[in-house]
């Protein structure tokens, strides 16, 4: 009877090496991409995309053609991305940088690339910080759909006045196994709420993603300092979007707590607010009601519940919620 055969095997390194020297090298290759917005060339080999990947098995089909085909454009994944998947396909292993980890991520998370998608989430989790976070918050709560701009990744698009609910996206981001980026994010940012709030990637959050920061109680900011963020955040929307203030703000500004200004701040932000509109008048009459009862309504909930970061003032003591 003859003995089974046994699996040997050479180094590793040297074919690692080998196969990366083919990455967007034109020699034998039979598949070339235009990437990105600047449409860079990209040179690739059909065989190892599709027997790596089903994603450019279904895109470049069965049948090879002759010579180098066509070019297959892909114009919403940067260059730099792309570049760092074709490395991971042909080797296993790429080199992520922190400017470009999320674009990575979101070209794994559509090319179906999971072991992709965790190193690069492991990475982004090793990296982040403050002028990180919004941006990464972006990408959990729905594979970087939620931008001012067309995305990149998933296909589809969202602005900051997306009807969207948090729950949806949420929903997205756990499909796409992004959920435990968006609780890192969320609980990063509830650390670090003032220096959060005074970054361009906080201008920039969709309406979804502000959403779910704005209905956490663990926020270590107060009220007021909010209500001028979300202002800030509207105005940059409103001036992208070409659409009043009121309009963009309308998905997140609910979740403001205006119960837990003082009167002197509720009104010098009503005053505000009828020069600038922002927030709808019957929620500022809700705040006022708050003030009138002297007690937090348990019906109206989160509106009279304060934050981690709430600072104390004279009328908290005769609301009915406290900070858990």
């Amino acid at each position: 009877m003859e003995t089974p055969g046994l699996v040997v095997h050479g180094e590793a390194a040297p074919f690692s090496t080998a196969l990366r020297s083919l990455v967007n090298n034109p020699l034998y290759s039979d598949v070339r991409f235009v990437v990105g917005q600047e449409r860079q060339e990209v040179f690739a080999h059909r065989c190892l995309l599709a027997c790596r990947c089903n994603f450019f098995q279904r895109l470049l089909g069965s049948e090879p053609g002759p010579g180098v085909p066509s070019p297959v454009v892909l114009s919403t994944v940067p260059a730099e991305a792309f570049l760092a998947v074709l490395e991971f396909l042909y080797t296993n292993s790429a080199k992520l940088h922190r400017h470009s980890v999320l674009e990575v991520l979101t070209a794994a998370v559509e090319y179906g690339l999971e072991e992709l998608r965790e190193l690069c989430l492991q990475f982004v989790m090793k990296v982040l910080d403050v002028e990180l976070v919004c941006e990464a918050l972006q990408v959990g709560v729905a594979g970087q759909a939620c931008r001012w701009s067309p995305c990149g990744g998933l296909g589809y698009m969202a602005s900051p006045v997306s009807t969207r609910p948090p729950s949806f996206c949420s929903q997205i981001a756990v499909s796409f196994g992004l959920g435990p980026l968006q609780e890192r994010c969320v609980a990063f940012i509830e650390a670090h709420s003032q220096e959060t709030l005074r970054t361009r990637g906080f201008l920039e959050l969709s309406a979804p993603a502000l959403l779910l920061l704005l209905r956490s109680d663990k926020l270590c900011v107060d009220e007021a300092e909010l209500v001028l963020a979300a202002r800030s955040w509207a105005r940059v929307g409103a001036a992208v979007l070409e659409r009043p203030v009121a309009e963009v703000a309308a998905p997140v500004v609910r979740e403001l707590r205006l119960a837990l200004l003082a009167p002197a701040e509720l009104s010098a932000l009503e005053e505000q607010n009828r020069r600038e509109p922002l927030i709808p008048v019957e929620q500022i009459v809700e705040a006022w009601k708050c003030h009138a009862l002297r007690r937090g309504d348990a019906a109206r909930g989160a509106p009279c519940r304060r934050r981690r970061g709430t600072l104390p003032r004279e009328h908290h003591r005769f609301l009915d919620l406290p900070f858990k």
